[in-house]
């Protein structure tokens, strides 16, 4: 599968099997993040794969509740190690480069036939309260990682025509 293939066909997934996940396709998909590109390449991130399952339960609370998170063998939660950092283009570097980190990773995951629905709902507190996340740290999302147990349709996509401008936004 190449890239634009990865992009075209993956799915947030919200229904995982039992398949255990096996090291080496999770060690690839953190290995991707790793690689991906981060701002004056600092690297200022650590990935936690949330493997056990007593943790993994306790995440449904520290994701509002989000039950189906719980099936998976494993959550990923990326953190940004210098949440203080601005680019000079007045973005936090760390929202970035954990943004660009993830989406590599998940890539990566649905390249080698596992799942992943990118969470934006989780309380920041619980997350860093269960895992031991030091104050100075911030997780910037979360995604369970596993053997999908769905094919969900493709969700409808505006036009190019209508979200890219040339030379101005008009």
């Amino acid at each position: 599968m190449d890239v634009y293939e990865a992009i075209k066909t993956r799915r947030s997934i919200r229904k995982y099997s039992s398949r255990p996940l096996e090291d080496e396709k999770l060690e690839k998909v953190l290995d991707a993040g790793r690689l991906s590109p981060s701002a004056s390449n600092r690297q200022a991130w650590k990935f936690i794969a949330v493997r056990d399952k007593e943790k993994i339960i306790q995440m449904v609370e520290a994701c509002n509740g989000q039950a189906f998170i719980a099936q998976a063998p494993a959550i990923l939660v990326c953190c940004g190690t210098d949440p203080e950092g601005i680019m000079s283009c007045g973005q936090p570097r760390h929202t970035i480069d954990l943004s660009i980190a993830t989406a590599y990773m998940i890539l990566e995951a649905h390249e080698l036939g596992l799942g992943t629905c990118w969470l934006g709902s989780f309380n920041e507190a619980k997350v860093k309260e269960l895992l031991e996340i030091p104050e100075n740290v911030r997780p910037v999302a979360v995604t369970p990682l596993g053997y999908p147990a769905e094919r969900p349709f493709p969700k409808p996509r505006k036009p190019l025509d209508e979200v890219v401008c040339y030379d101005s936004y008009r």
